[in-house]
Parts: structure tokens; C-alpha cells; sequence
């Protein structure tokens, strides 16, 4: 059985509220030549590197509010292709499928974030507060983390996402990066992001360092908590009430969340948690833990170096 707040969906675990309808018009998206997509397993930097294209793309002004940003880097899994078809471009595509399940272009582009493992599992730990599920508000770290460890959580198995979007890393049209390098030289990083998206892109950072500074200091994680953390029942009251030639009827999926619910059914805590930490597993995990981890690591890494990829971490 999936962890509490989990379905399966034609064999994807997914939020217990996202719209079937939603996610199979997702698997069904067949990408245009100029998509760009930023794909990632859950808490891998998702959302800080649809900010940092947001703000490439568009000098260094951030979106107004989370639901300019909602639907200009729409979520593909959570509002449906119809997202994706009637977003403004240019923009990113958001999306958590493993690389078999997605529909790819040779001519997309698609950016790739990982997070190592540890790190990845605490921040998906307090993401559960979020969602207004009483199992997910209640279990302990031990807990989470077994399920986690048997891909029993929203989008499965993390090494089934991982490894096989590591083995593309090399393709023209990826840009794979890890959460760790983009927060140790977020410059530099930005400045890569920006040649992958188009050379006019790294071109106007290079030749204006107060575009680069700018696009630098509105990606800082005090700069998004601003407008990305809004409760969520807020933000779909939003998408709800925009005018129709902006609206998305996928929308309509969320509107049971408006209705009035207990207490204990209300979402918790911030969108945007923490930010840019690393190592955050140290204050976490117990000795025991650390060894199902390692043993889990080496288990579903054989035969890959995909673990390489944080080498210079001292991962336990």
C-alpha cells in the first residue's frame, strides 16, 4: 500500500487530489520544438529552478504572484496538458515523471536537477505538513522514511527517477545539474542555465553584470518565500477567478479544496520550507537509519555511478 495521500493513477503514485483526468491528459503531451521542461524528482530544487528560468527569461522581474507563476511554469502532472498547450511562452514546464513516462522531443529542452538522496528525503519529510492529510501530519520521520525508502510516496521510487534521466545527462537537449553545485556557485550555474536556454539569454547576463546580479538576488529564497508562499486554497481561489481567455478549466479539479473543512484538514506550513541547505540530514537521521540507507543506496545504484554525482559531499 502507497503512503497515506498517495493513488495509483496507470501505475504513478500521485497526490490523493490530483485529477486522474488531469494527470492521463499529462501522459499524453507530446512536447513542441520550443518547450522547456524542468524535471525532477520531489524537493530537488524544483521550484528555485523554475524561478531562476522565470527570471532568465524575463530580465531578472519575478512574477507577480504565485498564480502568474503557476501558470506560466504550469505543473504538467498537476493541471493537465491543457496547461502546458495554453501557457505563456517562453516558460517552463514543470514535471516529476520518470524519463519512460514522459513524451520527449529531441528539440526540447529539458533541465534536469538532482538532489542527493538524504537531503532529498528530509525536505520531502516536512513537505508532507503541507498537504491536509491527517496519516501524512502524523508519521514520524522513521516512518516516512521506510516508505520513502520503498517508493511508497508521491512519485514513487527516487532512484527510478534518477538513474535514468543521470543516463541522458549527455544528450544535446539536457542540462543536468545537482541541487549541491547550483547552491555552492549559483553564479555560474545561472549563467549555464542561461547559454542552454539560448545564447541571447547568456549573452544579456554576461554583457550586464546588473542583470546577472538582479536575476541572482530575486532567486534567493527570501526573495521567492515573497510570492511563492501562499497558502494554496489562496492560490486556487486565484486560478478560479482569473478571466476565461486566462483560466484553465483543470482548475475545477481544486475546488473541493475550497470547501469548508476541520481543522485537521487544513493546509500547514510554507510552499518554500528551508530553501538552499544542504546537509540537512545530518541533524535527522540516527545511526541505524544512516545504515538502511546505505544499504538501500547500494542496492538500487549497481551497475551506475550515478552516486558520483556528490562525491566531493562525504556522504555517509
Amino acid at each position: 500500500m502507497p503512503f497515506g495521500g498517495c493513488k495509483d493513477v496507470d501505475g504513478m503514485l500521485v497526490s490523493s487530489f490530483f485529477s486522474e483526468e488531469n494527470l492521463r491528459s499529462a501522459l499524453t503531451y507530446r512536447p513542441k520544438p520550443d518547450d522547456i521542461f524542468v524535471a525532477t524528482y520531489p524537493k530537488c530544487g524544483t521550484t528555485w529552478m523554475q524561478y531562476i528560468v522565470y527570471c532568465i527569461i524575463n530580465k531578472g522581474v519575478p512574477p507577480r504572484n504565485h498564480a502568474e507563476f503557476m501558470l506560466r511554469s504550469p505543473f504538467l502532472e498537476l493541471l493537465g496538458a491543457e496547461a502546458a498547450e495554453r501557457m505563456q511562452k517562453p516558460g517552463a514546464i514543470k514535471t516529476h515523471m520518470p524519463f519512460e513516462r514522459l513524451q520527449t522531443c529531441a528539440h526540447a529542452k529539458y533541465i534536469y536537477v538532482a538532489r542527493n538522496p538524504y537531503d532529498c528525503c528530509v525536505s520531502y519529510y516536512y513537505h508532507k505538513n503541507v498537504a491536509p492529510n491527517p496519516e501524512y501530519e502524523e508519521a514520524s520521520f522513521d516512518y516516512f522514511l521506510r516508505m520513502f525508502l520503498e517508493g511508497r510516496v508521491i512519485f514513487g521510487h527516487y532512484f527510478h527517477n534518477l538513474v535514468p534521466w543521470y543516463e541522458h545527462r549527455h544528450d544535446l537537449n539536457v542540462l543536468f545539474l545537482t541541487f549541491e553545485n547550483l547552491k555552492k556557485d549559483t553564479a555560474s550555474c545561472v549563467l549555464k542555465i542561461a547559454d542552454f536556454l539560448g545564447k541571447e539569454h547568456g549573452r544579456a547576463l554576461r554583457e550586464d553584470d546588473g542583470l546577472l546580479r538582479k536575476v541572482l538576488e530575486m532567486t534567493q529564497v527570501e526573495n521567492m518565500k515573497k510570492v511563492l508562499n501562499q497558502n494554496p486554497k489562496s492560490l486556487y481561489r486565484e486560478l478560479l477567478s482569473l478571466p476565461p481567455d486566462k483560466a484553465l478549466a483543470s482548475a475545477e479539479a481544486y475546488r473541493h479544496l475550497l470547501k469548508d473543512e476541520p481543522e485537521t484538514r487544513r493546509f500547514r506550513g510554507d510552499f518554500i520550507r528551508k530553501g538552499s541547505v544542504v546537509g540537512d540530514y545530518k541533524s535527522h537521521f540516527s545511526a541505524e537509519q544512516l545504515r538502511f540507507m546505505k544499504d538501500w543506496i547500494a542496492e538500487n545504484t549497481r551497475g551506475s555511478d550515478v552516486m558520483c554525482l556528490w562525491k566531493d559531499l562525504d556522504l555517509p
